[in-house]
């Protein structure tokens, strides 16, 4: 694992790994390795996001055991993996893109920027926020037809629990094929985009934010713990350990997505009742607009209703990113092509 040399107060050298562009990667492994790894993430963090969902579009606070009681009661274990398999049908593409762009755009913009003059702290938090704002847009072509898929079998409940979504529309799905027909004679192919718009403005500002936040705090982390994290190198001053590197990964990603969860909140249950809810007009099904979504919303419980799901999207998006920047950085490492 090569290292780059960071400065703690004291002007010590503090040596973290340096970071893996572009170029260094073996591409076929890069996409193989991370599509099956982050297909694994995805099925342990899949109910968190049934659970979110849910709340978002309840026309009343339910607390989160309340919901997930009630799943359990009447649907089971398997309630909360409704839509899974769409789900995981999109991740593959998604994740390609989403790495791909990511990659590409911030090695690019890092350099252009250092070319430029500017300094590394700089360069590293622009790439970053451009990074995120590239890759979720590209990742947005393939994730919106599949969260349009997924989260209207994800609401579908049964029993007791059908009766905390007693807002949703009448429409029941058999399965992912069975809501792809139904949505496709409804409202044609545009009814898998419901919400395109909106999806950009919560998922480009998102990461933007949690890839910016990431970065200073993990640049923030090792200049000023740096030397109490690792061991003292005569040659090469403090050299960090693989435990401190992923405990450093790791909490820079519960902060950044902290800050991002909470920025982005009101965005995410607009787009999520977008692609989910409709109204009835004259006895037919018509998708809710954006300014009807907000209104609901505002009747509903005013500002504190747009961040109804907030803890399980935070711990959903904590331990999401923590896994993802973790295994993501591994998954770099070992796609790094050998120096001949």
């Amino acid at each position: 694992m090569s290292f780059s040399a960071a400065k703690d107060d004291s002007g010590s050298d503090i040596n973290i790994p340096r970071d893996i562009d572009w170029h260094m990667l073996d591409k076929t492994r890069f996409f193989f390795m991370g599509a099956a790894l982050f297909s694994g993430v995805s099925t342990a963090l899949y109910p968190m996001v049934v659970l979110k969902t849910r709340q978002q579009v309840s026309s009343a606070q339910y607390s989160c055991i309340n919901m997930s009681s009630a799943i359990m009661r009447y649907e089971g274990i398997r309630g909360f993996y409704k839509g899974f398999g769409t789900s995981l049908m999109g991740t593959i593409p998604a994740r390609a893109l989403y790495m791909g762009s990511l990659e590409v755009t911030k090695t690019n913009v890092s350099n252009a920027l250092v070319e430029l003059g500017f300094s590394d702290t700089t360069s590293t938090a622009v790439a970053s926020a451009a990074a995120g704002v590239a890759s979720a847009m590209a990742a947005q072509l393939v994730w919106t037809p599949i969260d349009v898929v997924s989260q209207r079998l994800m609401v579908q409940g049964t029993g007791g629990s059908k009766t905390m979504l007693a807002n949703l529309n009448s429409e029941s799905y058999r399965n992912g094929f069975d809501a792809f027909r139904k949505i496709l004679c409804a409202d044609g192919p545009k009814g898998f985009y419901r919400g395109f718009g909106i999806s950009l403005l919560t998922y480009a500002p998102s990461n933007a934010v949690w890839w910016t936040s990431y970065s200073m705090v993990h640049r923030f982390i090792w200049g000023s713990f740096g030397p109490y994290m690792g061991q003292r190198d005569n040659v090469c001053g403090f050299r960090p350990d693989s435990k401190a590197i992923v405990a450093v990964q790791g909490l820079s990603a519960v902060v950044a997505s902290g800050v991002s969860a909470i920025v982005t909140m009101p965005l995410d249950t607009i787009k999520t009742r977008l692609q989910v809810l409709d109204t009835e007009e004259n006895g037919r099904r018509r998708p809710l607009t954006s300014v009807q979504t907000v209104r609901n919303l505002v009747k509903e419980g005013g500002l504190l209703a747009c961040y109804r799901g907030l803890g399980p999207r935070w711990a959903s998006m904590s331990m999401s990113a923590t896994t993802m920047i973790t295994t993501y950085e591994f998954v770099k490492r070992m796609s790094t092509k050998s120096e001949s």
